[in-house]
């Protein structure tokens, strides 16, 4: 696909430096871009790599304006990495083919199924009875949506997805378990991502809700009863146990990890691989990582943690010691 730098500032603004009818083919990171191609910087810290770039065209700050006339053409923006965003979804619309059947042959759907006539449904999917469907509503290949699930408009569900599966519920019987009927459904707002082989447990007695916006990566779980707000997103391999709430334009990072009937605020951004033990009741960046280290140092430092609430009840004896 080739597009004019002028044709691109005619469809996303933005203030062009350089010749409008200069063509580019792709769009490529700084490091590796071509003399065709198109690439943005977004942050400060690669500058650097700003200056020995071969692209042709780089989408640039304000702030980067000056660095980038010294190398060549550029499109300001004041949000380059959104303005890329969108860049990539005018290339995508140049590069589709044709549009197949909105509903795949194989696709097995029930009769007591809702589905919107403009809802695409891909290879192997199953829509069970109650379900429904919403306008604009996209369902890769092998996505399931059980009974009674909803899901709302103009949502991307990828490959493998599941949707109302049955929430971990057992009661302890002895020596055995007693499987808890899981009653409620899946309710998905408008505008969801969900990525590959993500799972979306169906509620206990009362629905598992994600709100309008979310954005989750693949192989996540949500747990039965889950509620998660407005805009809020996840990276790949985080796990929301059941009855937890997540809050609106939340963020959490690669494996992550929430337990069970905790709040967060709205706004809580949690790092990578952290474990959220409490509740968090203020917006605000929070980590939870024991640091990488040499084997033989983590142990003895592991052994050492183990140590600390002795040590604190020997300093509070020394502290009243003192005091006397």
């Amino acid at each position: 696909m080739n597009l004019s730098l002028g044709s691109i500032v005619k469809a996303l603004g933005g203030e062009l430096h350089g010749e409008h009818d200069l063509i580019v083919e792709g769009l490529a990171p700084l490091d590796s871009a071509t003399d065709s191609d198109l690439s943005f910087l977004s942050d400060v810290r690669y500058q650097n790599q700003l200056a020995t770039s071969r692209a042709a065209c780089v989408v640039v700050s304000p702030q980067t304006l000056d660095a980038a006339l010294t190398r060549g053409a550029c499109i300001v923006s004041d949000q380059p990495y959104l303005y890329f965003a969108r860049l990539t979804q005018l290339w995508k619309r140049g590069m589709e083919q044709p549009a197949g059947p909105l509903r795949h042959p194989s696709a097995v759907i029930d009769a007591e199924a809702f589905v919107d006539p403009s809802a695409k449904i891909g290879p192997l999917c199953v829509i069970e009875r109650g379900a429904r469907i919403g306008a604009e509503t996209e369902l890769k290949s092998r996505v399931t949506v059980s009974q009674g699930c909803v899901i709302g408009k103009r949502c991307l569900l990828h490959p493998g997805v599941v949707v109302g599966a049955d929430g971990f519920g057992f009661a302890p019987n002895a020596e055995a378990w007693e499987k808890i009927e899981q009653l409620g459904a899946v309710r998905i707002g408008d505008d969801v991502e969900i990525g590959a082989n993500t799972c979306i447990d169906r509620g206990a007695l009362q629905d598992t809700v994600i709100e309008d916006g979310v954005k989750l990566d693949n192989l996540i779980q949500i747990g039965h009863n889950v509620r998660v707000g407005k805009h809020t997103a996840m990276a790949g391999c985080v796990g929301v146990a059941g009855s937890a709430t997540i809050g609106a334009h939340c963020t959490l990072g690669g494996s992550a990890m929430v337990l069970g009937h905790l709040v967060l605020a709205d706004g809580v951004n949690i790092s990578a691989a952290t474990l959220v033990t409490r509740s968090i009741r203020k917006a605000g960046h929070y980590s939870g990582i024991f640091p990488i280290d040499e084997n033989s140092v983590w142990e003895k430092n592991a052994a050492s943690l183990k140590q600390l609430h002795r040590l604190r009840d020997r300093i509070r004896t020394l502290e009243n010691k003192l005091k006397v």
